[in-house]
């Protein structure tokens, strides 16, 4: 996707001492990070942990009870991961971390071939994590392991004849705990990443000053509820009933579909209330903040109504009416956070179309 740019000039620091924007800027920032980012990467770690022991126990004793228990840790995993994703940038940027762990949209069916050719060639480099984790992205993530685990030849993994392709899995959920404590660990280092977010300056590679710190964070809103909406839901939700294409969602074979947007817009709602971003904003603007809060609850609402798999759900016309509203809804909060608070703190905000990356 497209990193839009944002052009800023926030009237509430220009109108500060440096001293005083410096201090909004770190109140906000710290909220973030000690309210939102630090605790979902700590609960993303322990998701992870819980899948690699329930893929050990499913290839050690391979039934169909320890088929479900990985599947339904999987589940779980991926509604963690759907809450933090939303944190694109910082340290899970580095070293492909981030596509490393979910190589989405895959337009072309990189993952799936490359996945399918190592269960059929049994390639015995793919069932180690550190070696996986030097081989395509599109074979190492949450992708690869939805289609170890619920896609053609999963129920072979409730017998001996799995074993290759439990060892696969395995390996998969081991790679992905280790980027998942890698990226905690750098957001908990004091004099990291998170140091650098929240001191801007002029010797400050990332962030000159408060301006651009705070930026930063509107940037995941507008880049994430565009992700939301013009890749995940406009990926598979066409205009009309007919130009519907379910397996072009994301999560489809483990009907996570819903669920992955519902933890997307948790994660943005939870990041908005620990970091307080709306105290940034006037007596007179509190209406946006408000307006924020009033859409999120209606986001959540209407993808908590759509269950199951995602063709029926399409199949359903109320169900398929939910999902076209949390698209309406999405497009008022980009509105909402894109112009509205960003004009309210004196921004200005350049927006470019995705580009499909």
């Amino acid at each position: 996707m497209a990193r839009i740019v944002l052009a800023a000039s926030l009237a509430l620091f220009v109108a500060l001492p440096a001293a005083q924007a410096n201090e909004a800027s770190d109140k906000v920032i710290s909220g973030a990070i000690e309210g939102f980012i630090r605790p979902a990467y700590g609960k993303l770690v322990e998701a992870t942990a819980t899948l690699g022991k329930s893929l050990a126990t499913l290839c050690a004793a391979p039934s169909d009870d320890n088929l479900d228990a990985a599947r339904e840790q999987f589940s779980k995993t991926t509604a963690t991961w759907s809450e933090i994703e939303i944190i694109r940038f910082g340290p899970i940027t580095e070293q492909n971390r981030l596509e490393r762990i979910l190589f989405w949209p895959d337009r072309k069916g990189t993952g799936l071939k490359h996945v399918q050719a190592a269960l059929a060639d049994k390639d015995e480099t793919a069932t180690d994590a550190a070696r996986l984790a030097q081989k395509s992205v599109a074979m190492q993530g949450l992708g690869a392991l939805e289609f170890v685990l619920f896609g053609t030849g999963a129920d072979d993994l409730t017998g001996a004849e799995g074993a290759y392709r439990c060892a696969y899995g395995k390996a998969i959920s081991g790679n992905i705990g280790s980027i998942a404590s890698e990226v905690d660990a750098a957001w908990r280092d004091d004099k990291g990443f998170a140091a650098q977010w929240k001191h801007p300056g002029a010797e400050n590679p990332l962030y000159r000053d408060a301006t651009e710190a705070v930026t930063e964070l509107l940037e995941v809103y507008v880049n994430g509820l565009e992700l939301v909406r013009d890749v995940r839901v406009n990926g598979f939700l066409g205009e009309e009933a007919n130009a519907d294409k379910p397996k072009q969602a994301l999560y489809w074979r483990s009907q996570g579909t819903a669920a992955s947007l519902g933890g997307n817009i948790s994660g943005m709602k939870a990041l908005f209330d620990a970091s307080k971003f709306g105290s940034l904003l006037s007596d007179d603007s509190q209406w946006v903040a408000q307006s924020i809060e009033f859409e999120f609850a209606n986001a959540q609402n209407a993808v908590a109504a759509v269950s199951g798999p995602i063709d029926a759900a399409l199949a359903d016309a109320e169900k398929r009416g939910k999902l076209g509203y949390f698209g309406v809804v999405t497009s008022s909060l980009s509105e909402l956070f894109g112009t509205r608070l960003a004009g309210a703190l004196g921004l200005t905000a350049g927006f470019s179309s995705l580009d499909g990356d």
